[in-house]
């Protein structure tokens, strides 16, 4: 099977992150892989971290909260707030760190997501936009390995897809 690239383009005059891919599987498949939580869970964390959902649920309004687990024992907290979904086509949602009782993070930026989902053929491509507040949060997600680690992210569902 082809493995795909992904492109990852910072925007600092716009404070946003732009990433695209494509996926060896149809829309459906790679929908269902971004929107339900044993799936994400299998692909979402870099290695050697692994992701655990705490509660998913994914609707206009829903909210996922899951943990990143470190090897050594870290755990990072965090939540997705759902704001739109048009089913497999996108879906919008506000990400943002979380303390130990799931309450967001505000020493950390929270991120505008918008990720969209297009057929070629028997192939997905996707189109994710992530937007900041300001030029600072997104300095400090990317300083925080952010494109290595989405990109990573983004190289396990490749390998999930092919199983």
């Amino acid at each position: 099977m082809k493995n795909f690239q992904t492109d990852f383009t910072v925007d600092k005059e716009s404070n946003k992150i732009h990433v695209k891919r494509t996926f060896a599987a149809p829309v459906s498949t790679v929908w269902k892989a971004w929107t339900t939580s044993e799936i994400l869970d299998q692909w979402w964390a870099p290695k050697p971290y692994r992701a655990q959902t705490k509660s998913m649920d994914f609707r206009e309004g829903g909210s996922w909260f899951y943990s990143m687990l470190g090897p050594q024992g870290d755990e990072h907290r965090c939540r997705a707030d759902y704001k739109t979904v048009e089913v497999e086509k996108s879906f919008t949602g506000l990400d943002a760190f979380c303390d130990e009782n799931w309450n967001t993070n505000h020493d950390f930026p929270r991120t505008d997501w918008h990720v969209t989902f297009r057929p070629e053929g028997n192939h997905t491509f996707i189109n994710v936009t992530l937007t900041y507040e300001k030029p600072e949060d997104l300095e400090m997600i990317m300083s925080m390995g952010f494109k290595e680690g989405f990109t990573a992210a983004l190289t396990n569902l490749d390998a999930l897809l092919q199983q």
